[in-house]
């Protein structure tokens, strides 16, 4: 099941790559050996069962015969041979049960290991904790360290302020641990050692929904359900959406032209993980959804990165006019967006090496200052292209 899982919903990437005959072999490996096991389990029983009737019958036969030898020299009576005959078969058949019972709850144990495990994991408390009164307050990062295993840290001794109502900007080279910083504040993490607060009150006081409630989130990934596009879009929301609410952020995600152009709108079927539409639909789609929510807090993590020029100057546009008054983090590449943020974090190897604004940061940071000039060359070998 989980090699068909896995190969079904990247079937572009097996069929794109030449792997069907791999994935095949995968398969059928996986198959036969459940073909193996199985024919295996049913020799096994098929043997058990003539050799304990085999046993059962063998004894019966002694017994009546030498019960009845018992019997006509007067030592037994038949009575009593036939009274042991009933107690032997009602001991018997319960325990050739037993040893069925046995071999059945082996393959329970075998079968749900991964269940126990899940079972034995703690539950998220979604509704336990304070409500957020107040998310237009800076939020402040104290000390921050995060490792997914024992021993591999990925973000050390993090700390920095992102300002109410301000554009903080998180910049640094790949796999420096921008996005976990993101999976922190969202709490999809705890953090190893240090805090993240909300004003003075630490967000995780919070609960959950009231927390993740503040937050417009807009991933790399840009994920969907397998729904319609108004389902995608609405994901999420706690009240009925008006059509008009719901065209007005399509509009501000500049999602509007290619829904309409579709032959259902916004009742077409996007397929599962949006599979139907292109990635730069999708990223728009997802920033529809999170306008839709009109999030105190927003955190856009290379939202703009699957759209093509034209759409990214529309979407940048609306999402400036987003950002206004609201905390906004952004995760991006692009100088356009880095250049505008009132606050820029360099992070890099999981450590926080800068931060301030772009001047300050281009004349006294030696990585960023590299990051703005590889920007700024092409940006003129463009226009010198034009």
């Amino acid at each position: 099941t989980a090699v068909l899982s896995q190969v079904l919903s990247e079937i572009r990437l097996v069929k794109a790559s030449n792997a069907e005959s791999r994935e095949y072999e995968n398969g059928r490996k996986g198959i036969n050996n459940l073909l193996h096991f199985g024919i295996k389990e049913g020799v096994v029983q098929a043997m058990i069962a003539p050799i304990i009737s085999f046993v059962l019958m063998v004894l019966l036969v002694v017994i009546i015969g030498y019960g009845g030898m018992r019997v006509s020299s007067g030592v037994l009576s038949a009575g009593e041979l036939v009274a042991f005959i009933l107690y032997l078969v009602q001991i018997v058949m319960p325990m050739s049960q037993l040893s069925m019972f046995f071999t059945q709850l082996q393959k329970a144990i075998g079968a749900t290991d991964h269940m126990i495990t899940i079972f034995d994991a703690e539950e998220e408390d979604h509704v336990n904790g304070k409500q957020v009164e107040q998310a237009n307050q800076s939020i402040h990062v104290e000390h921050v360290h995060f490792a997914y295993a024992q021993g591999e840290p990925i973000l050390e001794d993090i700390s920095f302020t992102i300002p109410a109502g301000k554009v903080t900007a998180i910049v640094g080279p790949s796999g420096g641990g921008k996005t976990t910083l993101f999976s922190l504040f969202e709490r999809f993490y705890l953090p190893t050692s240090g805090t993240i607060k909300l004003g003075k009150d630490d967000i995780n006081d919070f609960s959950l929904q009231s927390w993740r409630a503040q937050i417009g989130y807009v991933s790399q990934e840009s994920p969907l359900i397998d729904g319609t596009i108004r389902e995608n879009i609405c994901y999420g929301m706690n009240r009925q959406v008006t059509d008009e609410e719901l065209e007005r952020a399509a509009q501000m995600a500049y999602a509007d032209g290619f829904i309409k152009e579709l032959a259902d709108g916004y009742e077409t079927a996007v397929g599962e993980r949006g599979i139907k539409l292109s990635g730069g639909q999708r990223q728009r789609i997802a920033i529809a959804r999170a306008l839709l929510r009109n999030p105190r807090i927003l955190m856009l993590d290379e939202a703009t990165s699957a759209l093509d020029s034209k759409s990214e100057i529309v979407v940048q546009k609306a999402l400036n006019n987003l950002m206004q008054g609201r905390t906004t983090l952004v995760i991006a590449h692009r100088l356009s967006t880095v250049v505008d943020a009132d606050q820029i974090v360099f992070v890099e190897k999981g450590r926080l090496t800068g931060c301030g604004t772009h001047a300050t940061l281009f004349e006294s940071h030696e990585m960023y200052h590299e990051f703005a000039s590889q920007q700024l060359r092409i940006h003129d070998e463009s226009e010198e292209a034009c």
